[in-house]
């Protein structure tokens, strides 16, 4: 990957119709500008539950964008990073619906994730309360499973089946897609929601010690096929420090609000702090196409933050006073919890739309 260039983080149908029109775009207005474009997620379909991030098929381009040879068109020129959907898949994807209709007779029979495959038949209330989860309620769904009713892992939304990654088919799955990433030029490699990908009972199932073996041999897997990795957590910035030496890339989710605090408060200290203990193998973000992480400048327990409990309500509140609102409203019920996981603004309306901040933050991020 290219370093210290700016990277477009974009949906394909956002700057243009198709993958030819991106390419058009970036080779002609847009030249010189990038050195690198993340495409977010371009597979089948691409409007589903989660926008894109629960394909029916990981492995197909959405005829509506073109095709992977639109995908090797960009990556002749650019840095490509793909999304690899660790954890979970669409519940119209083919595997699950023949699971579905056939049970134990699927080949897919044990590729998604049920509550009794990890807790058996005494899932006790100790451990469904230990499970981390970034949604309210507990993460599953029922489904019926060739006439039997079964509680099915959804971590995210009902309609996102987690994987079961213990399993021989979830994880030929997988390399399927990094098969298929390689073979159309992708670059980089986008963990996306890797940090929930293992499970285990008596745990938090997430970040545990087993999904950083995890993310070992994954990585591992991709570059051995020539790409690079980059994970994604949102989570205490320990896990950040402790993941980044085991890849190739982190994101920096605790930059932005932690430029905000500074920005907000004029005390640049916990900025600075972070700065100095800060993994060097980053990639610098302000703002992408989630909200503002809080969970990643938080404290978690014991384990004090890059800001204060008092810090990130001050943090948290004035972000939705120089909204005019419009933060707390997109955000949700959650606007003003202490353990609120992200707000809901770009990050230049968080800034109260002043020019002179805006610029202020991008020399900061570069």
């Amino acid at each position: 990957m290219t370093n210290n260039t700016p990277q477009l983080i974009t949906y394909v149908d956002r700057l243009a119709t198709d993958l030819s029109g991106l390419n058009d775009r970036l080779t002609n207005e847009l030249a010189g500008a990038f050195g690198g474009v993340h495409l977010l997620p371009f597979f089948d379909p691409i409007d589903g539950a989660d926008a894109g991030f629960d394909p029916a098929d990981h492995t197909m381009v959405d005829p509506r964008l073109g095709t992977w040879e639109g995908v090797a068109e960009i990556g002749a020129q650019f840095v490509v990073m793909a999304d690899l959907i660790v954890n979970h898949v669409s519940s119209d994807s083919p595997q699950f619906r023949d699971w579905q209709e056939r049970g134990a007779e699927s080949p897919f029979a044990g590729m998604f994730l049920t509550r009794d495959r990890v807790f058996g038949d005494d899932a006790s209330e100790a451990d469904l309360d230990l499970i981390y989860r970034p949604r309210p309620g507990q993460p599953f769904t029922p489904y019926d499973i060739a006439g039997e009713e079964r509680l099915v892992w959804t971590t995210f939304t009902n309609d996102q089946i987690d994987l079961d990654m213990e399993h021989p088919a979830a994880w030929s799955y997988l390399m399927m897609v990094l098969d298929r990433f390689a073979a159309a030029g992708v670059n980089l490699v986008r963990l996306d929601a890797v940090g929930y990908a293992i499970k285990k009972p008596g745990s938090s199932s997430f970040m545990i010690p087993e999904t950083f073996d995890f993310i070992d041999r994954i990585g591992e897997e991709s570059r051995q096929r020539g790409m690079d990795v980059l994970v994604e957590i949102h989570s205490h910035h320990r896990y950040q420090i402790e993941i980044a030496e085991r890849v190739d890339r982190v994101y920096d989710f605790a930059l932005p609000p932690l430029v905000l605090h500074a920005l907000h408060s004029g005390d640049a200290g916990p900025l600075q702090e972070w700065l100095r203990i800060a993994p060097r193998n980053c990639v610098t973000v302000l703002d992408t196409h989630d909200g503002i992480g809080i969970v990643d400048v938080a404290p978690e327990g014991d384990a004090p933050g890059l800001l204060s409990a008092t810090e990130v309500d001050a943090l948290v509140e004035g972000i939705h006073d120089a909204t005019e609102g419009r933060s707390r409203e997109a955000t949700g019920a959650a606007a003003s919890n202490l353990d609120l996981y992200q707000i809901n603004s770009t990050f230049f309306e968080a800034l109260g739309s002043d020019d002179t901040a805006h610029f202020l933050a991008r020399l900061i991020q570069v």
